[in-house]
């Protein structure tokens, strides 16, 4: 089954907590990254989390835990090119479980279409500070480079993207835009979130 494309607006976020805010607002795809979690409440945030986005019509995406993914019967993972390296594609494909990948470089991009990704990211797009890149700012021009290069496979950008950046993103080809600090730092983050999903609406009623 082909997994479907990610909504033009998509959240990620840290925890259950933030996930149980966010989703009943509308959203339609989120991610589910957690970091520095004790393995069995990991498991435990994955499990509720796919039982909240399928009760509000949201795609679930979880980030890295392929195994947790698996076995909470999830639809859908995001791996890192460190967590690719050492996945198991088989047992993760057998799961009927669709791979999102990131992307930095020519030889990632490489990398991950060879894995037969259903989405390719391409970040920093612009400078972030919500944790230490290796990378440079990719810029527009990437954006239109990478999707040339992927053709009809949904390019979704992630990076220092705001309301004010995104249609220049999304005009110069990308499909979606993941957003974590614009709202995680917001003093009214369902607020800044409904206004993402107000503009999401614009560009496709």
């Amino acid at each position: 089954m082909t997994a479907p494309p990610p909504a033009l607006f998509y959240p990620i976020v840290p925890d259950i907590t933030w996930l149980k805010r966010l989703v009943p607002l509308g959203i339609k795809t989120v991610q589910l990254r957690i970091k520095d979690t004790p393995q069995e409440s990991v498991r435990a945030q994955v499990n509720e989390a796919v039982a909240i986005c399928r009760a509000h019509g949201c795609d679930l995406i979880i980030n890295d835990d392929w195994q947790a993914a698996i076995d909470a019967r999830a639809a859908l993972v995001h791996l890192g090119q460190e967590d690719l390296a050492t996945a198991d594609l088989a047992a993760i494909r057998r799961a009927g479980i669709s791979i999102g990948i990131s992307t930095h470089s020519e030889d990632e991009l490489e990398t991950a279409l060879a894995a037969d990704p259903y989405y390719v990211a391409l970040g920093p797009i612009y400078e972030t500070k919500l944790k230490a890149m290796q990378w440079a700012p990719q810029g527009l021009d990437k954006i239109a480079t990478w999707k040339r290069r992927i053709g009809s496979l949904p390019l979704v950008a992630i990076g220092g993207i705001t309301p004010e950046r995104a249609p220049d993103v999304i005009a110069a080809g990308a499909d979606s835009v993941v957003v974590i600090t614009d709202f995680i730092t917001s003093p009214h983050p369902e607020a800044r979130v409904s206004l993402w999903l107000d503009w999401a609406r614009k560009v496709i009623p």
